[in-house]
């Protein structure tokens, strides 16, 4: 295939803000996890799927399959849809508790 360009599983992004690897990139609709430090405006090489553990809302409890969207105003995760970018799904259930801040997800590198 001559229009062939690359699986996709990673991309390079600017970064719209300071980033350190691990944490949430959200650029227009792409979303991903940086896999390296980058200061605003710099290039990030940006993970697209795979699973994650990300900074997630403290006062939410997730159960494996819900929809996890990303809040780009406070950096983390959330199940809040309004205002927010659909970026995968839980795959274990987490508690709801003030130290229960990390959730695992499946991105979803559709979009």
């Amino acid at each position: 295939m001559k229009n062939y360009v690359q699986p996709g599983n990673t991309i390079t992004l600017t970064a719209p803000y300071a980033v350190t690897s691990g944490d949430g990139v959200l650029v227009g609709s792409i979303f991903g996890v940086a896999a390296g430090d980058a200061a605003n405006a710099e290039t990030v090489e940006t993970a697209l799927v795979g699973i994650f553990d990300l900074k997630k809302v403290a006062s939410q409890a997730w159960s494996a399959g819900d929809k996890v969207y990303w809040d780009n105003t406070n950096k983390e995760a959330t199940k809040t849809a309004t205002a927010n970018t659909l970026i995968g799904v839980a795959i274990e259930a987490v508690a709801g508790g003030a130290g229960d801040v990390i959730g695992r997800v499946r991105l979803n590198g559709t979009f």
